[in-house]
């Protein structure tokens, strides 16, 4: 990916933190309360938790969902002096859309 290809990497990173969110394990609040400090955990790993799977419809969804918020805050930024921002997020979302559509960047 080309360096100067803002709108790329700006909505790739977003996009991969939310993939990565949808993939975490809810927290079971009720078990963390209560608990001893003596009882907790000890050692590397032992906080870690499995992630979830995604299927690749489920990956597929959260990338549309990410291009619709885009496109849905573009269209809200209707001042003149909001037109880049705009501008930016509707190319943010056509990058995403891309590669829901198979053509990716066009290496």
């Amino acid at each position: 990916m080309r360096a100067r290809d803002k709108a790329a990497v700006s909505a790739l990173r977003t996009t991969l933190a939310a993939l990565d969110n949808a993939e975490a394990v809810p927290v079971d609040e009720a078990g963390l309360r209560g608990a001893a400090l003596e009882q907790s955990p000890v050692g590397a790993g032992a906080t870690e938790a499995a992630r979830r799977e995604l299927s690749e419809r489920r990956v597929v969804e959260v990338v549309r969902t990410e291009a619709a918020e885009r496109l849905e805050a573009a269209a809200q930024l209707t001042a003149p002096a909001h037109a880049a921002r705009a501008a930016q997020l509707r190319a943010e979302a056509a990058v995403l859309l891309q590669f829901l559509d198979g053509t990716g960047l066009g290496a």
